[in-house]
């Protein structure tokens, strides 16, 4: 016996919906989307942040920027080192000393004989030349003026060195004063070094930002180009369905506002799901 079987078709204008439909879902799903025009991307360092970076990496900069400074200031400890003890006064001894004192020893000498010549002068007038009055005057002026020459000749070489020591003196607390300045600026440098590149990596950073809401800007403008498509087809599906079954139809947009990558890289695969189950919807409700 044979088996009969009744179906209820759908109105002639249904079925030519249909056809557009499945038409046009084969064509738009026989294409792959070009993900690459809305792929995320990272804009690049801005040219600040890399400044900053290059500023804190390089010797002599950023956090190893002291290391200069404490070893010049090392340098100046031990110049300093050099300009004390008993002899750091001769590298400051004038070199013409020894001609001043040479010639005022000759000098005084010339006078001490001049003396001398006095006192054979006076024992000739009061009758006593060669004899033992006058020797005891030439050798008490001889004595007395030997006296007198160590004393200025001392007293040159004592001034040579008292000036000597001073200078010696004064290029040692000089030094030491440089090389504490370096130890000080030592202490700061870095701290100046890091308020620079802080700036800079701030100053890059909001133009990274800038350039990444440009990129993210560019990839949701190509994303809802390239979707659009295929939201108008379901726009179509979902009407279809609603005629077809009498009942309001449903529609969700696969487009979402500012979407994560994980979020378009999902939405990249449910294109094809969607628009089958909302014609999946109006097949159940034309066979009920």
């Amino acid at each position: 016996m044979a088996v009969q079987e009744q179906r209820t078709l759908p109105p002639q204008y249904v079925e030519d919906l249909q056809k557009d439909f499945g038409t046009q879902l084969t064509a738009m799903t026989a294409t792959p989307l070009n993900t690459g025009l809305f792929a995320p991307q990272v804009a690049g360092q801005d040219a600040a942040q890399q400044s900053a970076y290059t500023m804190a990496t390089t010797p002599g900069q950023g956090i190893g920027a002291f290391q200069d400074y404490i070893t010049q200031a090392g340098a100046y400890d031990t110049s300093a080192a050099g300009r004390s003890g008993p002899t750091a006064y001769q590298p400051f001894m004038s070199p013409y000393q020894q001609d001043v004192i040479d010639a005022t020893l000759q000098e005084y000498d010339s006078q001490a004989a001049q003396g001398l010549a006095g006192i054979g002068q006076q024992a000739a007038k009061s009758g006593n030349l060669g004899g033992g009055r006058e020797g005891v005057m030439r050798a008490q002026y001889q004595n007395k003026s030997d006296m007198n020459r160590a004393l200025l000749e001392s007293g040159l070489l004592q001034q040579g060195f008292t000036q000597a020591n001073q200078l010696a003196n004064q290029a040692f607390n000089q030094q030491m004063l440089l090389g504490q300045n370096q130890q000080g600026l030592a202490s700061q440098v870095p701290g100046l070094y890091g308020q620079d590149i802080g700036t800079l990596r701030s100053a890059g950073a909001g133009q990274q930002a800038q350039a990444q809401a440009q990129l993210d800007a560019t990839r949701e403008a190509n994303r809802l180009d390239a979707y659009e498509p295929y939201e108008r087809l379901g726009y179509l599906g979902s009407g279809i369905a609603q005629i077809a079954s009498g009942a309001p139809g449903q529609f969700q947009s696969m487009v979402q506002p500012n979407p994560t990558p994980l979020q378009t890289a999902l939405g990249i695969a449910s294109v094809g799901g969607g628009l089958l189950g909302n014609y999946g919807d109006y097949l159940r409700g034309a066979r009920s």
